[in-house]
């Protein structure tokens, strides 16, 4: 009688799975398996070494541990800025590459301003009320006295073929909107055709972020590098006569910039207001000459007040080589060197 197969032939083993056959003593021998390496293992035991190392030469064991980091910090930090430099940092060879809209200019004419223009009727410009104005601005003839520095500094930049005017001044007041003093200056003198200089318009600007003035001056140098590629071989700082001492000898001195290439344009105060204003001056003035880069005490809060909009200052990501200047905060000039010195 045959046998009966099933229809699937079911696999047959010769030897046993996971197994090595031996043919000369006809055994079964188990394979090895390679060892399996244990990383967490590994690092606890490197742990408990630096561990007991730590113990034993707790100072020695620190300073390698700390040398360590600070090596790797650096290498970090330099594959990183190789592969991927800063798209911030303004580069020498921008220059070559046109970049900057004003490269040919040389000099810097500053106007300070003072307020903001809040009239829709441009018809009433020396007008008191088309002005926002400080109690301490309130007089008769205020308004004309902005009107005599705009006009001042276009004069001043129409005299010279190689100079950039800045309107310099942020948005200061909460109840005039947001609206830089610096803008109100320049539509001013648009709305005047540029008092018959209309070559001017075209290398006139704004800085739109000073709070005091000698964010007026040192703003603008930055933002004159932004434009140009440059800092300003000449500066004119345009504002009322009995500022000159702030500017001129406080403000410049800070700022390490040459006395003689520091020209200082100065316009008289409304008579009403010239007693006041120089008694206040007087204790600007004061102020300044303790705290000659106004980030400490009275100085400070005053420009917090004069941020009601809380703008974030772009500066110093346009003028790099004066970062420096900007972070300083002492009583002594700044130290480090500076690119007109």
């Amino acid at each position: 009688m045959l046998n009966k197969y099933p229809n699937k032939a079911s696999s047959y083993y010769a030897y046993q799975r996971g197994s090595d056959f031996d043919l000369e003593s006809g055994s079964v021998r188990k394979s090895r398996k390679p060892p399996k390496t244990s990383f967490p293992k590994m690092f606890k035991s490197l742990g408990n070494r630096i561990h007991h190392l730590f113990k034993l030469h707790p100072v020695l064991v620190s300073i390698v541990l700390v040398s360590f980091g600070i090596t790797v910090l650096i290498i970090i930090s330099s594959i990183y800025e190789s592969q991927f430099p800063s798209a911030v940092a303004y580069k020498k060879n921008d220059l070559d590459n046109d970049v900057y809209p004003f490269a040919n200019l040389k000099n810097l004419v500053m106007v300070a301003g003072h307020s903001v223009y809040t009239s829709s009727n441009c018809g009433k410009l020396d007008k008191e009320e088309s002005w926002f104005l400080e109690s301490y601005q309130k007089h008769p003839g205020q308004a004309a006295t902005f009107l005599s520095h705009i006009e001042e500094g276009v004069e001043a930049a129409a005299k010279d073929d190689e100079a950039l005017l800045l309107f310099s001044g942020g948005e200061t007041r909460k109840d005039a909107g947001p609206r830089s003093e610096a803008q109100s200056y320049w539509a001013v003198a648009e709305s005047k055709g540029w008092f018959g200089k209309d070559d001017v318009r075209s290398r006139a600007l704004t800085e739109e972020h000073a709070r005091d003035s000698f964010e007026n001056l040192l703003f603008s140098v930055c933002r004159f590098r932004e434009l140009t590629g440059s800092y300003p071989h000449n500066i004119t700082v345009v504002s009322y006569d009995f500022k000159e001492e702030r500017f001129a000898h406080l403000h410049r001195s800070a700022m390490g910039f040459p006395e003689s290439r520091f020209n200082y344009l100065g316009t008289p105060a409304s008579l009403e207001s010239k007693e006041g204003a120089l008694k206040g001056e007087a204790m600007v003035r004061g102020q300044f000459q303790e705290d000659p880069y106004g980030c400490v005490g009275s100085l400070w809060r005053k420009k917090l007040k004069r941020d009601p909009f809380h703008r974030t200052i772009p500066y110093p990501n346009g003028c790099p080589e004066i970062r420096g200047l900007f972070r300083y905060c002492g009583s002594a000039p700044f130290p480090g060197s500076l690119p007109w010195d």
